[in-house]
């Protein structure tokens, strides 16, 4: 079996939740019906699941299920982006984006008075990035092109963010999530992460609950 997936046996051990509670978060959305994957095993079908994002789900869970209901964690989790609109310095008083972030925004022709929350998302993504180190200035730039303009294709469901690099040329490309991607030899995978969990951050910051 792939280190990728976990059992639900497994699972159960590890984290000290009941069956019963996996479940019920399962009907209330929290936990999505594609990561309950059947497969077959030496003691007959068993279910497995994507063990990277199985287990910070289950934290989160664990850790914010005292201060939100189920329907209001299920809220946090969902991938579909409600009504939002906010102004630059609503982004800096929230601590959602910095100047530096902003400055790029404006080098790309891409300021507006108002922000929805895909482009709010973007910026979010961006300030992220920038932050940790991950990407550089130039691959500032393309992140906020490629989100600016495909990121609503990902509207109701869930995404990934890939870097990619081919004898030092940048790339980003934005995807379904899971998908199996295919790349010549030259093809370096920088950072390929899910969109969702800075989607639940960001609802969480905006108090979209």
């Amino acid at each position: 079996m792939t280190d990728d997936l976990i059992s639900k046996k497994e699972l159960l051990d590890l984290t000290g939740i009941s069956y019963g509670q996996l479940y019920r978060w399962k009907r209330k959305n929290l936990i999505p019906e594609e990561w309950f994957i059947r497969k077959s095993s030496y003691t007959g079908q068993e279910t497995f699941f994507p063990k990277q994002q199985i287990l910070p789900r289950i934290d989160k869970i664990i850790h914010m299920k005292d201060g939100l209901s189920l329907d209001e964690l299920a809220d946090v989790f969902s991938p579909s982006l409600g009504e939002v609109e906010m102004s630059v310095q609503q982004l800096l008083d929230r601590n959602i984006v910095s100047l530096a972030s902003l400055e790029l925004l404006t080098e790309a022709g891409r300021e507006q008075p108002l922000y929805g929350l895909e482009q709010i998302m973007m910026l979010y993504v961006l300030e992220k990035l920038l932050m940790s180190g991950d990407i550089t200035r130039q691959e500032g730039s393309l992140l906020i092109e490629v989100m600016s303009d495909h990121y609503y294709r990902f509207r109701d469901r869930a995404s990934e963010l890939l870097l990619i690099r081919k004898m030092g040329v940048p790339t980003f490309m934005l995807v379904g999530a899971g998908a199996e991607l295919y790349f010549d030899q030259g093809v370096k995978v920088v950072l390929r992460i899910t969109l969702a969990t800075f989607m639940e951050e960001l609802k969480l910051k905006l108090g979209n609950v």
